[in-house]
């Protein structure tokens, strides 16, 4: 399956497939398609709730810097890695424009 491309003006949103809940400030994910659980420190956390609705990357990089103490550069690096990797496991999806 080819990883869907994804890019700051993307916008992206938590796929239907999972369930999820919050534990002591981090994240813990289960993928119902693969029976997959994942877990989330309280960076990605905080990403994650962000997805519950459809929001641009770019969005989610000037929640990230209005939070915490980081480079935009590395944020934005960092947070494209994060995105890349939860649609490879199917976790989110990218919003089509005209969706």
């Amino acid at each position: 399956m080819a990883v869907e491309r994804v890019e700051m003006h993307s916008v992206v949103v938590a796929s239907d497939e999972q369930v999820s809940c919050e534990l002591a400030g981090e994240a813990a994910i289960l993928n119902l398609k693969n029976g997959s659980y994942y877990g989330l420190n309280t960076v990605g956390a905080t990403v994650w709730d962000l997805l519950k609705k459809p929001i641009s990357v770019r969005e989610l990089c000037n929640a990230l810097l209005e939070r915490y103490e980081v480079e935009p550069q590395r944020c934005a690096d960092d947070l494209l890695a994060l995105l890349r990797d939860m649609i490879e496991q199917g976790l989110i999806e990218v919003k089509k424009v005209d969706e």
